[in-house]
């Protein structure tokens, strides 16, 4: 990727994939670095071969001629055809600041300054731990990056809405309630680098409600099943009665509790196991429950009186005897009829 930005006296400045930077006219460029561990990035400054230059950075001496006055590793001298640079290794934020090449002739010195710019990617070094909190309550949320320039720090909400919140380093939620809990995502976003995120999660608890129950007429001797399903964090626990008595496992009775549903199975039907059942789900911050009656349905017999006292001539079934006979009773009465009026 290239760069290129333009100094105040108009001349250009440019560097490719954040690695190598020359200075052409010293004087002339306010140049910008972006931090880069492996980056080495030269400085240049002009001489005439004959007068003896130096670097400082702000008021300390790098370089005076080739000698070396830093104990900074990183910084090095490269002299070539009357180029006198100052080279810098794995460029550091630390670097920034005002750079002074003074190049000493017979005449008079030509000092030439530079202001070094590091840029540097955004980078999130302290977020709010995840947090678990009542429904009801205030949440206070902190993400403070690093970079420059500075990033700017946005919320948002993981959800398939993606609510996105002002912009800053603090998320306040007053009175937060359940369709607010979930995972919210930082991100600091400067223009060197793509954005730095991270994510808290947030857990709100709540009281049990129960927001379905089921069930269905059966006949003696079949099966009842009876479903409750409640919503609640932490996760409610059930209970079953009928009436006022608790109902237990055993005896034709199972109870199956599966996260947020409980399922209540009454095997061999007997006349004094319908009635009214309530379900009870609780949890640490309160409880709710529901009733809903179990009744018995009387299941049509097999045959009925007029199938079975009319003979199995028939080869359509009972139902279809029972027409015929039917049928032929009409034509009787309506022949008797005829005749009768003549």
């Amino acid at each position: 990727m290239m760069a290129i930005y333009v100094s105040p006296c108009g001349c250009l400045w440019q560097f490719e994939d954040h690695r190598v930077l020359n200075l052409a006219h010293f004087a002339c460029i306010q140049p910008f670095l972006t931090q880069h561990k492996a980056a080495i990035h030269p400085v240049m400054c002009t001489s005439d071969g004959i007068s003896k230059g130096a670097w400082l950075n702000r008021s300390s001496i790098i370089f005076a001629g080739n000698d070396k006055w830093s104990v900074d590793p990183r910084v090095s001298i490269v002299s070539s055809g009357g180029e006198y640079s100052l080279q810098i290794q794995k460029v550091d934020v630390t670097d920034d600041g005002l750079y002074t090449c003074s190049v000493q002739s017979e005449r008079n010195p030509k000092p030439k300054h530079l202001h070094l710019v590091v840029k540097v990617p955004p980078k999130i070094y302290d977020i709010s731990s995840d947090i678990t909190v009542n429904e009801g309550s205030n949440v206070s949320l902190i993400c403070t990056a690093s970079g420059k320039p500075d990033p700017t720090i946005s919320w948002r909400h993981i959800t398939p809405l993606a609510r996105k919140y002002d912009s800053g380093e603090y998320l306040n939620i007053t009175g937060i309630t359940r369709d607010q809990a979930g995972d919210y995502e930082c991100s600091a976003m400067n223009d060197i680098a793509s954005p730095d995120t991270k994510t808290v999660k947030v857990i709100v608890k709540f009281a049990p409600a129960i927001h379905e129950m089921k069930s269905h007429g059966v006949g003696l001797g079949r099966t009842a099943l009876l479903r409750c399903e409640a919503a609640a964090v932490p996760t409610p626990s059930f209970e079953w009665y009928k009436g006022e008595k608790r109902i237990n496992k055993g005896q034709g009775i199972d109870i199956k509790n599966l996260s947020s549903r409980s399922v209540l199975t009454v095997t061999n039907m007997t006349e004094d196991r319908y009635g009214n059942y309530t379900c009870v789900a609780a949890n640490i911050l309160g409880r709710a429950n529901a009733s809903v009656p179990l009744i018995p349905i009387i299941e049509p017999t097999a045959t009925s009186a007029v199938s079975r006292s009319a003979p199995n001539t028939a080869p359509y079934g009972s139902t279809g005897r029972a027409e015929v006979l039917l049928a032929c009773r009409y034509l009787i009465l309506a022949l008797s009829s005829f005749i009768s009026v003549y």
